[in-house]
Order: structure tokens, then sequence, then C-alpha cells
């Protein structure tokens, strides 16, 4: 490690070099240091002790995608859906950006381990950066400090990140992944998901390609327990794109609890999964704490989550109210009188919203009421269904289950989101997101895909496989279901179609639970509204099949096979459907 510290400091030339520790010592420290620079501030001790916001530049609010580059030396292995760059390029091009990048900062030695300290699983990682920021943020989202470099010792099996927060113009922003060195370079942003290299950068897309060649899963997945009455706990893992509730479903509070159905919180974003010695995929959470969105959480949507973030949390972009606290939009309430913006501005509604559209908060996951006993479990914790969703008006029914894991992995390949105004301005545009990894995956995703069906045969007890779509809406514009904790309804069905019960029928598209196999005691919906919410419509699919192929088409030869036999047998079965 020491010498690879070296050969970045000899590159990006710091003032002096830091080793962190992990220690509260240090970490009041270094908030001193994010107080130093102007651009955080220290919230109401009263009502959020030790918590910060923190104002990024306004150039440098979100993940950089078109940016972002997989560094191969042969473009086809990381496929048509990410950016590629020639590995030597790359160091060149980068490489004279990070000249000098530190001059005059201290360079950040952040050894940090991702998943339980103990676990088989987890992976050790190594990022020098120049941003006090990110090494507050690395201290909650991962175990950092002499923890891993006692676990690391004399070893080199390591995945190394530089970051340098650079000059933070657009135009000289590049986040570089080398996946045959396992190294990361990041230069020119400070937001999360762009410099904080352990969380996307090493877990999903640097982590997905050593998954494959080392035969487990790094899946962009919540993890959850649904406990059912009688105490037994049955873990589920799921992968949703942005705006779909990922985290509000990993946190959820129970509709159900009365009857005895309690959901546990493992993980809300990330998945690492081995076959365990009882034939079951283990999965762990690589992180320890959550980078979530502010904007839309609240009492309602989440409140686990909003009663973890009253201490020792941090905020990035929200806005600011007179009396010190953190204010987002859908927070509940009207915005309060004296409210700054996420720019330090007076807020006037003329100028638009308070809290940018994409700020956040980083808090510990042993905070959330909702975190499982089991989540630093060291042999993780055995899933038993993956559920996949996106935000369909028209098309999926509220939950189906796929017929066998080939299905189940044409469901995952296909899965489509629709784009909402807020993020778009354009409403209702399908955008093809396997896995929820799209953004993730740090090679070729037919490759990706083969893998998925390869692990498959290995399991011996692979997990069912479900689909589910909370956005489903009926003639009149309107959301056909309530949402929220109301879907550990759908946990429940699944649950009993794992258990081999759960009533359901066989549609084209796989097993629709029956009207009367959904839990639906209390809840006010019209039997026509529940005809619409499992429909299965051929004339809707039929497009959408269309435009599937038209996405799976673009990986050519590469396509696994499996999976155009799965396109033409759903075709084929919606054709025997419809009477002659």
């Amino acid at each position: 490690m020491e010498a690879w510290v070296e050969e970045s400091a000899r590159l990006t030339k710091p003032e002096k070099i830091v080793y962190c520790d992990g220690s509260e010592a240090e970490n009041q420290a270094i908030l001193q240091e994010m107080l130093k620079k102007g651009d955080s501030f220290r919230l109401n001790e009263k009502t959020y002790p030790n918590c910060y916001l923190h104002r990024s530049d306004p150039s440098d609010v979100a993940r950089t995608e078109h940016l972002t580059f997989i560094c191969t030396p042969n473009k086809e292995e990381v496929g048509p859906t990410n950016n590629w760059m020639d590995p030597e390029g790359a160091k060149f091009k980068i490489g004279k950006l990070l000249d000098g990048a530190m001059r005059g900062r201290t360079m950040y030695v952040v050894p940090y381990i991702m998943g339980p300290v103990d676990s088989p699983i987890s992976k050790i990682g190594v990022e020098v950066t120049d941003s006090p920021y990110v090494v507050a943020n690395m201290r909650i989202m991962c175990r950092m400090g002499k923890v891993a470099q006692d676990k690391l010792g004399s070893s080199k099996d390591f995945v190394p990140g530089l970051h340098s927060v650079g000059d933070l113009d657009p135009l000289r922003r590049y986040i570089a992944h080398f996946p045959e060195e396992r190294l990361i370079w990041s230069v020119g942003s400070g937001y999360g998901g762009n410099a904080l290299l352990g969380k996307k950068c090493f877990a999903l897309r640097i982590a997905s390609y050593m998954a494959r060649q080392q035969g487990w899963m790094a899946e962009h997945m919540l993890i959850l327990g649904l406990e059912s009455p009688g105490g037994k706990v049955t873990y589920m893992a799921a992968a949703f794109p942005s705006a779909c509730g990922k985290t509000n479903l990993a946190m959820m509070v129970s509709a159900l609890e009365s009857q005895g159905y309690k959901v546990w919180t493992v993980g809300d974003d990330i998945a690492w999964m081995k076959i365990g010695a009882d034939g079951y995929l283990h999965a762990i959470n690589p992180e320890s704490g959550f980078f979530g969105v502010a904007p839309g959480t609240s009492r309602k949507t989440n409140p686990n989550v909003m009663d973890a973030v009253k201490s020792n949390a941090i905020f990035t972009n929200t806005g600011l109210t007179v009396e010190n606290e953190p204010w987002w939009e859908g927070i509940g309430g009207e915005p309060p009188a004296g409210l700054i913006t996420w720019r330090g501005e007076k807020w006037d509604p003329s100028k638009g919203v308070a809290a940018q559209p994409n700020s956040r908060y980083t808090v510990l996951a042993r905070q959330s009421p909702s975190i499982s006993p089991k989540w630093e479990a060291p042999e993780g914790v055995p899933i038993s269904a993956f559920i996949f969703g996106g935000r369909r008006a028209r098309l999926a029914p509220l939950v189906y289950q796929a017929f066998n894991w080939q299905h189940g992995v044409f469901v995952g390949a296909t899965m489509a989101s629709e784009t909402t105004a807020a993020t778009t301005g354009d409403v209702g545009v399908t955008r093809r997101d396997p896995m929820a990894m799209l953004p993730f995956c740090g090679y070729n995703m037919a490759d990706y895909f083969e893998h998925w069906l390869e692990m498959g045969k290995k399991i011996p007890n692979p997990p069912k496989i479900f689909h589910v779509n909370w956005f489903r809406k009926g003639a009149d514009g309107k959301f056909l279901w309530p949402g929220y904790g109301e879907n550990v309804r759908v946990l429940k069905w699944i649950l009993e179609r794992v258990e081999g019960r759960g009533e359901a029928r066989e549609t084209p598209i796989g097993y629709v639970p029956t009207r009367t196999g959904l839990a639906l005691d209390g809840l006010k919906i019209s039997p026509e509204a529940l005809d619409e919410l499992f429909g299965v419509n051929g004339d809707d699919w039929e497009s959408d099949l269309a435009d599937s192929r038209e996405f799976l088409a673009k990986f050519g030869e590469k396509l696994p096979s499996e999976l155009r036999k799965e396109h033409e047998a759903v075709v084929g079965r919606f054709q025997k459907s419809v009477p002659a």
C-alpha cells in the first residue's frame, strides 16, 4: 500500500500525506477542515446533533456517466452500453490532469473494507483523496482506517483508487476504471458517486468484473428480510432503476406489522453474493451507510431513514431553514419562511427548488430502526428471491413470477422504466436498464448476461425471480396501487410463492396472483382496478417486445442465445393466448 501511495504522491505532489485511522478524534478534525473551506456548515446541535450541510459546486451535483470510462485493451470487452478508453491513452490524458493536482493540499490515505470486517466475502480498497468531504463520507459508508489497514497488513490484494477534486472544471473531469489492474482514477469532481470510490466505482464496476472472474455476483440490489408470524425471516434482494423506491422498500414500515409481518433492512443499494455451503446464494451489504436521495423522503415515504438522519449525518445540497435544519421538497409541509437554497441564496419560488433534485444524506446504516440483526453477519444472508422492478404506467402488472431462472434472467435483462417529467422533461420515455446495472457494469453486458445464466447452473437452490411495478395507472391517470408500506402485501405473496404456496394464474409473461392470491384486507380497491392492476394486455406487450428485441440486438453475436430463445418464447405464448 505504501508503495502505491508514494507513486500517487509523486504524480499529484501534495503538500503533506495523512494516513487515516478512522477514529472519532480524526473525524472531528476532518469535519473542522470541511468547515474551514466555507462550503460546509454545522446544523442545529439540539435537533440534528453532529450533523453537517455541504454545498458542492453547481457544476458538480451528480454522477457524470458520459465522463465515466472503462479502460481495457480491447473495446469489445466493454460492450455497447459503456464508454471505452484505451488504458495507455487514458493514463496519459488523465495523468496530465492529475499531475500536480494536489499541490498545496493534503493527501488523505483512506484504507477501507467493503463488507463486514470478518466476512470472507469482503474486499479491501485504498482511496487517496484531497477532499475532507470524501474522507468524512467514506467513514460513514465503509469500515475505514486502522481496522482496514490491520486486515490488509503487507498484502497487495486491494483495489487502489486515486481521487482529486482538481479544479472542478467539467471539461477536465474523468472517472476511469482499469478492470485488469483493479484500479480507479477520478479527477475533477467532488460529488459522491464520482468521488466516494468505494461505492459505484469499486463495489459495482470493478467488483462486477472480479465477480465474473471468480464466480460470484456484485449487483445493484437492496437486501431485505421479511419476517413472518412465528419469527422466520426470508431474505430477498431487489434491483430497481432510480426513482422507483429502492431505499423506501429496503426500509419499509410494514402495513401488515399487526399480523406479524415485519421488514428488516440489510442494505439499500448493493449486494455481493457467493454460493454458501447450504446451496443458497449468500449476500452481504458491502457498505456501512446509506447515501440516499433526500427530495421525496418524508415521514410518510420512509420514517426509518427520517429517524436515522437526526444525528451523525452529512447532508449535501439540501435547503437550509432559519433554524439551521435541512429542508427539501417532499419532506412534508410548506416551505418555511427564510429558507436558504442549496446554492446559499434566499429562496424565491419563481427561481425553482430549494434543494438540488439530487441532494443527498449520508448516514450510518446501524442508525436505522429497521436495521437487521443479521446485517453484518460474516456469512451473509441466504437469498430466496430476486425482485426486478420499474416504473411502467400501462404495461407490467403489480407483480409476476418468472417461470424459471433462465426466463428470470430474460426478465431482468429487458427490464425498463419510464422517465418522469421531474427528471427529463419528457414523460413516459422507456429506458432499458438491465438488472438496474446499465451504468455500473464493468464489462460487456452480453457477457454479464452469460454470467447470470452460468450462475443459475451453479447455485443448488437459486432464488426465485419476480418483477414488480408499483406505478401502474388507471384510465384516469391515477396510481392503482397505494404503495409504500402496503408493498409488504406483494412481498408476502412472493414469500408464499417461494414456499410453494400463493395462488397464481399462468400468463404469457409469468405467474400473476389471482384476485384472492394477494392479501388485500383493509384496502379500498375496486374489482375493476384489481383487474387492471393484474392485467396482461397483449397489444401493450407487443410494442414492448419489439422495443426489447431492438435493445437486445445491440449486443450482436455476443448476446447469449438463451435470451433470444426466451424472447421468441414469450412472443409465441402471446400468439397462442389470442383466439384464432
